[in-house]
């Protein structure tokens, strides 16, 4: 199976289109005013227009409501949700059976207690999205630039596909997916020179470390 790429954050279209030509499978935008990549639906219809079906479009959101969730779909046509907030299991499922839509939920990872709901996100969400538990006084749950400890995803018994993110970058991404078994890599902090803004050449510079850590794996699979 291909280890999944995603980018997260984008906000203009030079990025966008270097995500593209890179080859990420996936593509986030940022539905969340107090991010530095948050956007207006009225870029992210721009920006959504420019994808053509070359990779995955995942919105992200956090704890959003249906009305919010409608101008997403609406401006972007999103092929996933990104639930990145407290969303309980029962809105999970309101979201896909309302919006038809996968969903993907965020859960935060600090200690190994943060993973008793997994059982529970499992049964509805289509993919899990473990990421560094973010400060108690941040203002925003994701994108702080902060890794976790990747041992507490060692010898996961989970049945459905998950990604690794927080604070990884092209030089460390190797080393989360050996520790995590993870099918795949989200990055946004990671390929910025700023908050909010993403660097092209970091952009591919990560696609390019996640492809020859995939590379090398397989090769390591069929000796």
């Amino acid at each position: 199976m291909s280890l999944l790429v995603k980018i997260c954050g984008l906000s203009t279209r030079e990025t966008l289109q270097t995500a593209l030509d890179a080859g990420a499978d996936m593509v986030g935008f940022v539905f969340f005013p107090p991010s530095p990549r948050h956007l207006s639906l009225e870029l992210g219809r721009d920006l959504g227009r420019l994808v053509k079906q070359r990779a995955l479009k995942v919105a992200l959101t956090v704890d959003a409501d249906d009305a919010t969730l409608d101008n997403i779909m609406d401006a972007l046509s999103p092929d996933i949700f990104q639930l990145h907030g407290q969303e309980s299991v029962a809105r999970l499922r309101d979201i896909k059976q309302r919006f038809g839509r996968p969903v993907m939920k965020a859960v935060p990872v600090a200690a190994a207690a943060d993973l008793a709901v997994l059982p529970g996100y499992a049964a509805v969400a289509d993919r899990i999205l473990f990421d560094a538990r973010a400060p108690k006084d941040a203002t925003r749950p994701g994108g702080l630039g902060e890794p976790f400890d990747w041992h507490l995803l060692e010898n996961l018994d989970l049945k459905l596909p998950y990604m690794v993110s927080g604070g990884l970058h092209a030089d460390n991404l190797a080393e989360a997916l050996r520790v995590t078994g993870a099918g795949g890599v989200d990055v946004s902090s990671g390929v910025e020179s700023a908050p909010g803004i993403k660097d092209p050449e970091m952009i591919q510079a990560f696609i390019r470390a996640a492809r020859a850590t995939q590379d090398a794996s397989q090769e390591l699979s069929v000796r």
